[in-house]
């Protein structure tokens, strides 16, 4: 072919290449403007819904926010209340503080002052257990005190004298027609001398000890004006109680058995106070068995007076039956007399009739 017309061709070929460019062009834009309306469209939806929602998302937070102002309002208005109540708990609380301190201080005066009272008693208290004499009488006054709380003041003497030998001893028990001696002794020195671990204090102990049994048992065991043949060593302290029970004496036997031997027992307050509480229910036993004396003496004479009663019951029967007898004797009599009155006036009295008139006066009607 000629090269023209393979420029022909060619031109062809580039127009109808044209053509279907141009073609697909149209269709191209045409496809392209479509999918662009149709985004458009969507766009425009979405954003209608979006507008929607952020429309419905601010409404509910308006709403929130609404709510939430007015709970941090009350929250505000409630702590601050809480705060106001706190502060005057809290003012309470100094106040009652303040008066706890005061009373705590005011009771450490108190309690400083009654240490040093306390203190001073002490003192005067160890002053009087110095001297024997004034040892004597705390022990006397601690026995009379157990006395007085323990018996009635019809049971027990004091100061007892006895008229043979002039002692006295510190207090005398009644039961029944015997006397039971109690002195009281309190060998505080020795005592104390032994709790302080003092050389040979033991011994001295014992010595003072069994000193005041053996003269206890000579002065107070006298039977022959009515004492007991034993007799009681008070104790006024429990820790020299304990120490005499505990210690043996210079024989190697125990302090006790010794004070036993001797036939004088010591008693401290406990064991002597529950001596007493024997002593009272054998007194109350000793006042039941009079008493049942004198109701066995009032029966008797009971049975005495029931006795003439039935006498005196028995012949008042008597005339009792007698009052019968004539009172029925009378009516019988009676009788007759109205039925011998009644003929009479009719004028039929007989002769044996007039007979029944006679008095009764002679015939006894008890």
């Amino acid at each position: 072919m000629s090269p023209v017309v393979w420029l022909a061709i060619g031109v062809l070929a580039i127009l109808v290449i044209g053509a279907i460019v141009w073609n697909a062009g149209r269709r191209a834009d045409a496809q392209l403007s479509a999918v662009r309306q149709e985004m458009q469209h969507s766009l425009a939806a979405q954003n209608q819904s979006v507008s929607s929602q952020i429309n419905h998302l601010t409404q509910t937070v308006t709403t929130q926010l609404g709510q939430v102002r007015q709970e941090l309002h009350a929250g505000v208005a409630s702590s601050g209340k809480l705060a106001s109540d706190a502060q005057i708990a809290i003012a309470q609380q100094m106040h009652t503080s303040n008066e706890t301190i005061r009373k705590m201080s005011h009771q450490l005066g108190e309690v400083q002052q009654a240490g040093r009272e306390f203190s001073q008693a002490t003192q005067t208290l160890q002053h009087v257990l110095s001297g024997a004499k004034t040892r004597g009488t705390l022990g006397e006054v601690a026995l009379e005190r157990l006395l007085q709380d323990a018996l009635p003041q019809s049971a027990y003497d004091a100061q007892h004298r006895f008229d043979s030998t002039g002692a006295i001893v510190d207090a005398v028990v009644h039961i029944g027609e015997r006397i039971l001696c109690v002195d009281s002794k309190f060998p505080l020195e020795s005592y104390r001398r032994l709790a302080e671990n003092v050389e040979g204090a033991r011994k001295d102990f014992s010595l003072a000890v069994r000193k005041h049994a053996d003269s206890i048992a000579e002065k107070y065991i006298l039977p022959h004006e009515h004492t007991f043949d034993y007799a009681l060593m008070f104790v006024p302290s429990e820790g020299v109680y304990y120490e005499l029970l505990m210690t043996e004496d210079a024989k190697g036997g125990q302090l006790d058995e010794y004070c036993r031997a001797k036939k004088v027992f010591p008693v401290s307050p406990n064991t002597f106070y529950m001596c007493l509480s024997a002593v009272v229910m054998s007194l109350q036993g000793q006042k039941i068995e009079e008493n049942a004396h004198h109701i066995l003496a009032g029966m008797s004479g009971l049975k005495k007076q029931f006795e003439v009663f039935d006498d005196v019951y028995e012949k008042l029967g008597k005339h009792l039956r007698n009052a019968q007898q004539s009172y029925e004797e009378a009516d019988s009599r009676l009788s007759r007399t109205r039925n011998s009155l009644e003929q009479l006036t009719q004028g039929a009295l007989a002769e044996p009739e007039i007979k029944s008139l006679n008095p009764i006066a002679d015939e006894k009607l008890f």
